[in-house]
């Protein structure tokens, strides 16, 4: 099973990836319509707008846990 490049998700059927293209190493919520993945600021907002939103805390602290969840992943090391 393969796991999303950018955001952990575990992709597990064709309609996980973006444009149903195997190849792809991120997810269909990590891509643009086009297929291409979005930019690491576009994650960060999406992450950080749903931490909030899910567990409640106010936006500075979710804007930090959303950073430290998606530094730790693989599309996201090489830019630290």
């Amino acid at each position: 099973m393969k796991m999303c490049i950018a955001c952990g998700m575990p992709m597990t059927c064709i309609a996980d990836y973006p444009l149903h293209d195997l190849s792809k190493n991120y997810c269909k919520y990590c891509a643009h319509e086009n297929g291409s993945m979005k930019s690491f600021d576009e994650k960060w907002q999406e992450v950080t707008l749903r931490y909030a939103k899910n567990h409640n805390v106010d936006y500075p602290i979710a804007k930090q846990t959303a950073y430290v969840i998606l530094k730790k992943l693989p599309a996201w090391k090489r830019q630290w």
